[in-house]
């Protein structure tokens, strides 16, 4: 079985880890010979984003590298699309892997499926009803071309039923987890960062901003006021800053000087921001992914959109939707502080929710299944 892994940006690096871990434990214990090949689109591009990760993580070096930069959305999707259908027609896998919700995933899907190659999509499902927002339709469009549908949790498998896709759809739980609970033992002894930015054993806070909303003109001074006033709520407040962000800020913001609480850095390794998320007080997010990383760890998060994939989360007391308004972050902050459940009953929760940490396995022992005749089930009702 030749598997081609389509990844382009830093949580499709964290969730491929753990299912080529598990590919490769398959063909050791179950005699199947399975040869993985990763294409890196080169969505993100910069070392802090991309080579570190893999290099930290101990990945598989790319067999391809595309290259393919930044964008516009049409842009960037139409050059990773023309790019992968070169390499399938060249390297002929016998099943394509996308992950998540970015322009990779979709390029990567919608080359897979003009080629008639079988294509799985990991964490498949997720819906945030906000049609707005570039991922959402993503995901959409990505489950809806996929043979294999590999969904994270209960409400994504209802997701796709409601949207007629049950018949390709598989609940295995969220590689995420996989990544987080076997991350974090390494991250709490060898990761640097509490004692990078001296935090280790005060009140502190990590905080995130990277979607394009979040960087508007219009959203991103608000987004900096409040965190500027929410960081008043712990002794510091670490900001690791994506490009997008870093260059809008200095588009928008260029005379910004935060408060001394607020301490900006550039964006953080693996282990480094398990670490952090780790030992937290509370996160501070537009990130989908940072939200379910913290849940798994039973870190509270405040996020700062009105939606949100992991509803779980929500369900579970660990995490309130905000928005970017500084009155209900901060309440938010505040309820959260007095009526967040303890820790470990919250990466209890998450540990169930997600699979337990089982969710690679579950994908390696599924994916031959889509080399069967009859595999491609994409006119099912």
């Amino acid at each position: 079985m030749r598997v081609l892994q389509v990844v382009g940006a830093r949580p499709q690096f964290v969730k491929l880890a753990p299912v080529s871990r598990a590919l490769a434990a398959a063909a050791r214990e179950g005699g199947m010979p399975c040869e993985e090949l990763v294409l890196h689109t080169g969505q993100h591009y910069d070392d802090d984003m991309s080579a570190h990760f893999f290099e930290e993580l101990d990945l598989p070096r790319p067999a391809v590298n595309l290259g393919a930069g930044s964008g516009s959305h049409g842009e960037q999707t139409g050059r990773m699309l023309a790019g992968i259908e070169r390499v399938l027609l060249e390297l002929q896998p016998d099943v394509v892997v996308v992950y998540g919700d970015t322009n990779s995933t979709l390029a990567g899907a919608l080359a897979a499926v003009k080629v008639g190659t079988p294509v799985a999509h990991v964490e498949a499902g997720l819906r945030s009803g906000n049609r707005r927002m570039p991922e959402e339709i993503n995901r959409i469009a990505t489950d809806h071309v996929c043979d294999l549908l590999f969904a994270p949790t209960e409400a994504a498998v209802a997701n796709l039923r409601r949207e007629g896709l049950a018949t390709r759809t598989q609940w295995v739980g969220d590689v995420m987890a996989d990544a987080v609970l076997h991350g974090v033992i390494a991250a709490r002894e060898l990761g640097h960062a509490l004692d990078r930015f001296a935090v280790r054993g005060r009140r502190f806070a990590l905080a995130t901003l990277h979607r394009a909303a979040s960087t508007t003109t219009q959203a991103l001074p608000k987004l900096l006021d409040t965190l500027e006033q929410a960081a008043g709520r712990f002794d510091a407040m670490i900001v690791p800053l994506h490009p997008r962000t870093r260059a809008a800020i200095a588009r928008h913001r260029g005379h910004w000087r935060p408060d001394p609480r607020v301490v900006t850095c550039e964006p953080l390794g693996h282990r480094d921001l398990l670490q952090l998320l780790d030992a937290a007080a509370m996160v501070l997010t537009d990130s989908g992914g940072l939200q379910k990383e913290a849940f798994l760890l039973g870190t509270p998060c405040v996020t700062l959109r009105g939606e949100t994939e992991w509803v779980e989360s929500v369900d579970a007391g660990g995490n309130r939707l905000a928005g970017i308004e500084a009155a209900a972050v901060l309440a938010a902050v505040d309820g959260l502080m007095s009526a967040a459940p303890p820790k470990q009953v919250l990466a209890d929760r998450a540990a169930a929710c997600y699979g337990f940490g089982k969710a690679a396995a579950r994908i390696a022992a599924a994916l031959p299944g889509a080399m069967l005749p009859g595999a491609d089930r994409r006119g099912a009702p």
